[in-house]
């Protein structure tokens, strides 16, 4: 088994242990409000820088397309407070109105 395959594997088994561990938490740990508030936050930091890294890079290059206003229209949404099903809605509306009008 070469290197590469060797850490595909490693990956699957955290990525499984990582599941199991969720369904083995005690439902008290779960309901308590801090736990919920934390967890929304680490979901929100999360998929925010992942969207910025993904909105203005392509390869080793800035890149100023529809993903940067698809960027800035989720963020309103948020700043908004709208539910995260609207946000995403919201920026991938923007992302296709900017393509239709001719931005790649």
């Amino acid at each position: 088994m070469s290197g590469l395959w060797f850490w595909v594997v490693v990956a699957c088994v955290v990525g499984f242990l990582t599941k199991l561990v969720g369904y083995l938490v005690p439902r008290k740990w779960l309901t308590n409000p801090r736990v919920a508030r934390v967890a929304g936050t680490l979901t929100i930091g999360l998929l925010a820088s992942l969207t910025v890294a993904n909105a203005v890079a392509s390869g080793q290059a800035i890149a100023l397309d529809s993903r940067l206003g698809a960027l800035v229209a989720a963020a309103v949404a948020l700043w908004l407070r709208a539910p995260f099903l609207v946000v995403v809605i919201a920026g991938a509306a923007a992302a296709a109105g900017l393509r239709l009008l001719g931005l790649p």
